[in-house]
């Protein structure tokens, strides 16, 4: 088992998304802590609120709910490390993603597909483009799923679908990339401190910060599941208590129990 700055270190470049905030902004704020100088790229409509001068990050624009998008950015960022980045394994951090809560298909359709396009179709269409690459190089593809992965969740039902997706399409990836240099792991936070809940339509505050993580604690334990050569990790001891239990369940006792749950968060809830 190496050490989180052996892992780090290892890697010659590390292409984000959705660096701008949250989980993302984090990995960018780490690794350069622990890899002077490693070469960054991020995909994500916002430039990342960081000293880019300080960091040897590439910024790469894209909207990853639009395929178009994805395509172009996609050829970029293969082009940034032929041109720009040393030889050497490449750490893809699949990381955008967001939620709605509410009653499907509250706030709208429009919402909901838009987060089917960036949780499940960005992550398959973005790593297939740069697989060839990643295999070539070697390295790891880490995607960010979610504790909701664990059981059906009513009224995040879309979001939690996607994330049981991610996950279980993680785990098949890591088997399939078996002796090739090349990795899958799936990262599978709790409720943290980020942009997730405004965006799903609630309130700061709407989760107890008990059961949550800051997402610095996210990222660290993210590493260290690689290092270890995980291929999942549910980050935080109480969200591993909770997804062991929830996993057990039958599936229908576990939506009841998770509608139960979850319906509080409607006393939460933004208003219009």
């Amino acid at each position: 088992m190496s050490s989180l700055s052996e892992e780090v270190t290892r890697y010659a470049a590390v292409v984000v998304t959705g660096g701008s905030s949250g989980i993302g902004k984090s990995f960018i704020d780490l690794l350069p802590t622990v890899s002077p100088g490693v070469f960054i790229c991020n995909l994500s409509r916002r430039v990342p609120d960081i000293n880019l001068r300080q960091l040897n990050l590439r910024h790469v624009p894209c909207d990853l709910s639009k395929p178009g998008e994805i395509s172009e950015a996609a050829g970029e960022v293969l082009r940034l490390l032929t041109e720009h980045a040393p030889a050497g394994p490449v750490l893809l951090i699949n990381n955008s993603g967001f939620g709605a809560y509410g009653h499907f298909p509250e706030p709208n359709l429009p919402h909901q597909l838009e987060m089917l396009d960036v949780n499940v179709r960005a992550v398959v269409d973005l790593t297939g483009r740069l697989l060839p690459m990643l295999k070539q190089r070697g390295g790891a593809i880490m995607t960010v799923a979610s504790t909701a992965a664990f059981q059906p969740t009513p009224y995040l039902a879309s979001y939690g679908a996607t994330k049981a997706f991610v996950l279980h399409w993680s785990l098949a990836l890591n088997e399939e990339l078996r002796g090739t240099g090349l990795r899958a792991l799936a990262v599978c936070p709790g409720p943290t401190s980020t942009e997730f809940f405004r965006r799903a339509g609630l309130k700061k505050g709407s989760v107890t910060d008990s059961l949550g993580q800051t997402t610095e604690e996210v990222v660290r334990e993210a590493v260290q599941a690689l290092a270890a050569g995980k291929a999942q990790v549910v980050t935080g001891w109480k969200n591993k208590v909770l997804a062991a239990f929830s996993s057990k369940l039958p599936k229908p006792l576990a939506a009841r129990i998770s509608a139960k749950i979850l319906a509080r968060w409607r006393l939460s809830k933004v208003s219009a």
